[in-house]
């Protein structure tokens, strides 16, 4: 009877291992895909100065 309990446990650890693995790849996979490269939207600096200076834009926000 003690044979049985060792052999589903070591059984159940291969299980885990691979499958954290398995996630692991993945997980690395699509952060190599899609977050390669920081994105910067364009007039990313007049933005910021707009913001800091406090100039008003010229854009309305409408609710």
């Amino acid at each position: 009877m003690s044979l049985i309990p060792k052999d589903l446990n070591r059984r159940f650890i291969r299980e885990i291992t691979v499958i954290l693995i398995i996630k692991v790849v993945i997980l690395l996979t699509i952060k190599h895909i899609w977050f390669d490269a920081p994105t910067i939207p364009k007039n990313f600096d007049n933005q910021v100065a707009e913001r800091i200076a406090g100039s008003p834009s010229q854009i309305k926000e409408t609710r």
